[in-house]
């Protein structure tokens, strides 16, 4: 089982010794590390790691807050190994159920110890994931508070959050629903759709073009009749090109 780690970590010598002792073990491929918990997040979404080693403390948000970030804007959590000086922060980390909690300076074993248990989480996750998420049908039902609307896949455009409900778009109609985009993408997981940014999930079929926009952001533009704009978020860029072999 390979594992895919990124580490957050705004002190060089920490960062340097925490990807040295990981290298040591077993399975763990890593990722590019972050400096910031603004960096974290946009790396997150353009990697997709596995597990996120995050010092709690770093410049800007915290690492507490990076996470929360993360898992507000992903269906997928990855799992949380909490890094610090402090054990005063555990009670921190645990609140948003991280896997461990490791002091500074790291330790070979303690880490060791650290990296089973995210084996034993992630073989766990596996065995309770359903084989085929989808319906046999190949429909979606989706309630949009008086009824439910059962709705093709392939006949979605793209999904936003827009007050309070989500706007499904289709060709002829914009179908709400109290439903988050996290649950629709967890819906659509498997098929052709992509989060070009953490506000828009997007069906690749209907994409017509894809145009620079600027400072490394993009924009694609749809075929429907209203030709739709929707954003590419720079940590989303490199994704979305692999998509379409790029």
């Amino acid at each position: 089982m390979q594992i895919k780690v990124m580490i957050a970590e705004d002190e060089y010598l920490a960062r340097e010794e925490l990807i040295y002792l990981l290298e040591k073990e077993k399975e763990i491929i890593l990722c590019p590390s972050a400096e910031t918990g603004e960096e974290l997040v946009d790396l997150y979404f353009e990697h997709k790691p596995d597990v996120l080693f995050l010092d709690i403390e770093m410049p800007g948000i915290t690492g507490v807050e990076a996470a929360k970030q993360i898992m507000k804007f992903t269906s997928n959590t990855p799992l949380f190994v909490f890094t610090t000086a402090y054990d005063a922060y555990a009670i921190d980390a645990f609140e948003i159920e991280a896997v461990d909690y490791l002091l500074k300076p790291f330790d070979q074993g303690r880490l060791h110890q650290a990296v089973e248990r995210i084996k034993k989480r992630l073989l766990d996750k596996k065995e309770i994931e359903l084989p085929n998420t989808h319906p046999s049908s190949g429909k979606l039902l989706i309630d949009d508070g008086e009824k439910m609307i059962v709705l093709s896949p392939d006949s979605i455009y793209y999904a936003v959050p827009s007050q309070r409900m989500l706007e499904i778009h289709t060709e002829n109609d914009v179908i709400e629903s109290k439903m988050t985009l996290q649950e629709l993408e967890k819906k659509l997981e498997g098929l052709s759709f992509f989060r070009t940014h953490r506000s828009y999930l997007v069906n690749l079929n209907h994409i017509l073009e894809i145009t620079p926009w600027f400072n490394g952001a993009y924009n694609i533009t749809l075929k429907n009749k209203e030709k739709t704009t929707i954003p590419v978020s720079r940590s989303a860029r490199k994704a979305l090109f692999e998509r379409f072999g790029h």
